[in-house]
């Protein structure tokens, strides 16, 4: 199954998934529902960033890109699938082990891994036709345990959107099937991050840290593919990028909803594949 492939069954999959979802952000929230719409994977934003960037790089060792379905067509269309680039391309490291697509004025560099990592371990980051930062994936990562998280520590935490993905993983404790998500932690504002995950976050709707990590399969190591591994609740004097900071819980949902970068974010997490 490729990537484009399966963003189009799950996407379907969360429209019903993120109707629902929508009116408990509404209901939390304590505002009217008023000029607010269920997400509809469609974004009315002009795009965050403008055609005929940056090649992604000259370096054949970091990975390669090549472009992907033709605009209009129904693997890039935004009207089928939310997305609004015009363009896109798709990103394959050398030993072709991942691969996921991105707009092509978007820049992916591959970096070197952290140490503690796996043999053969990947850390890629993508950025905007700008150099902005937006996401970075990673694999090979030893496998680690949620923190602990005493309930009197606990913030309240809201999933804005989560859409069922097929990728490889090993379940067990705590554990659900994987998902591209966008959550919302309360502080003294309410920070937001995008990821994918099948590490459940909380239960009764609290939690200390949110992880954007994915269990991988036994000897493979865990990976995530995220703005940050891990949202938690930053202090006022904390540096919060590469996490976002919304005044009330209607923006976040206006990000996810409205916005051109989101639909975009989503539609290249959703194209992951990862080889086992």
């Amino acid at each position: 199954m490729t990537g484009t492939d399966n963003y189009r069954r799950t996407w379907a999959r969360g429209v019903s998934i993120a109707a629902a979802i929508a009116l408990a952000v509404a209901a939390l929230s304590g505002c009217s529902s008023e000029g607010k719409s269920t997400p509809a994977w469609t974004a009315a934003g002009t795009p965050s960033a403008t055609a005929g960037g940056t090649e992604s790089r000259s370096d054949p060792s970091a990975g390669s890109t090549t472009p992907g379905p033709p605009p209009g067509s129904t693997a890039s269309g935004a009207a089928e699938t939310g997305s609004t680039a015009p363009a896109w391309k798709v990103f394959t490291d050398p030993a072709k082990t991942v691969s996921f697509e991105l707009p092509q004025e978007w820049i992916a560099q591959s970096v070197t891994p952290e140490q503690g990592t796996l043999p053969g371990a990947l850390k890629i980051e993508v950025k905007d036709a700008e150099g902005g930062y937006l996401a970075t994936l990673k694999t090979g990562l030893p496998p680690r345990t949620a923190p602990a998280c005493a309930d009197d520590a606990a913030k309240p935490y809201v999933v804005v959107s989560s859409v069922q993905v097929d990728m490889p993983h090993r379940g067990g404790d705590g554990t659900i099937d994987p998902r591209v998500v966008y959550r919302v932690i309360q502080g003294y504002k309410y920070f937001g991050s995008y990821g994918i995950t099948n590490v459940v976050g909380g239960t009764e709707g609290k939690a200390c840290v949110l992880q954007n990590l994915v269990r991988g399969p036994e000897g493979k190591g865990d990976y995530s593919f995220a703005d940050l591994g891990e949202l938690k609740v930053f202090a006022a004097d904390e540096k919060i990028a590469p996490a976002q900071a919304f005044d009330t819980l209607d923006q976040a949902a206006k990000y996810v909803n409205e916005g051109s970068e989101f639909a975009n974010v989503q539609r290249m997490l959703m194209s992951l594949e990862i080889k086992n």
